[in-house]
């Protein structure tokens, strides 16, 4: 039977990002790509990451987390499902600070007296291999892609960073001028993305501002993703295009970004929404084969 089978979950949304959330720390076992697939069936608890919460393993963090997208691959990174997580074990231990061990690294959140939840997301990274890219590029500000005619590109030149996770931010200067739902997939798929891309359009509107659209890896298109809003916030202050602290706004809403100088973390601060409790039918998994 399905690990996921009679396993209560937590429906939940950052900005319209739908996520789920599975406590696995009372009895671990490692999800498969197919059962997370299920998970997400329509008659399931269809969403964008389902955060799995295990025992920890590091000293003073809460949980370890393990993020899967809706098509069953792992993610590096969640921003606004970290808020999520964060919001339902804040309210179980009473404590408005905590650690999660992501991928190898320990992220920071906290509550604000605002009720907003706050992500120490840690530190961007730019090299071309870290990213990673397929080729080298030294400076990834902009790199050589770019999809249409070649006197002509609908998009092009983009800036690459990694939040834990592969992001690419093209400029323009409408986001809903363009079929996302059209160019994602080819370029969350590009050759010059080994592991696959997420990939954002951003707008600036102003030192302070900027407005983003994104094809998530793994997902598709978006009302919000947190990763990729911090994503876009260093890429436009790396060019100089913004100042270290902006308000990002999203289909779903907005977020704060803070590339803090002092350690060259990024904050993202946000709200978080309960949406409703549910336990996983196992017939789901059957009729998907995860069994």
């Amino acid at each position: 039977m399905s690990v996921l089978a009679n396993r209560p979950f937590v429906k939940m949304n950052g900005l319209g990002n739908e996520i789920v959330v599975v406590d696995m720390r009372k009895a671990p076992a490692a999800i498969s790509a197919g059962e997370a697939r299920a998970a997400a069936q329509p008659s399931g608890a269809p969403y964008d990451q389902l955060m799995a919460l295990y025992p920890p393993r590091m000293a003073g963090t809460a949980s370890l987390i393990r993020i899967y997208n809706n098509d069953g691959s792992e993610a590096g990174a969640c921003g606004n499902g970290m808020r999520c997580v964060a919001s339902l074990l804040t309210k179980e231990s009473g404590k408005d600070r905590l650690a999660f061990e992501v991928d190898g690294r320990v992220l920071d959140t906290w509550k604000g007296a605002d009720g907003l939840f706050t992500v120490d997301m840690g530190e961007p990274r730019f090299a071309w291999n870290e990213i990673p890219l397929a080729e080298e590029f030294r400076d990834t500000r902009a790199i050589e892609l770019q999809i249409g005619p070649i006197d002509k590109p609908v998009l092009h030149s983009p800036s690459v960073v990694s939040m834990g996770n592969p992001h690419a931010i093209f400029w323009v200067d409408d986001v809903n001028a363009y079929d996302l739902a059209k160019f994602g997939p080819m370029l969350e798929n590009h050759p010059m993305f080994p592991e696959r891309a997420n990939i954002t359009l951003c707008a600036i509107q102003s030192k302070e501002h900027i407005v983003i659209r994104t094809w998530e890896r793994g997902a598709g298109l978006t009302k919000a993703c947190g990763s990729a809003a911090c994503a876009a916030a260093v890429a436009a202050a790396r060019r100089k295009r913004t100042g270290r602290k902006v308000r990002v706004t999203l289909p779903g809403g907005d977020l704060a970004i803070d590339w803090r100088e002092s350690d060259s973390h990024v904050l993202m601060t946000g709200p978080v929404e309960f949406e409703f409790e549910g336990t996983f039918d196992p017939a789901l998994f059957a009729k998907a084969g995860a069994v």
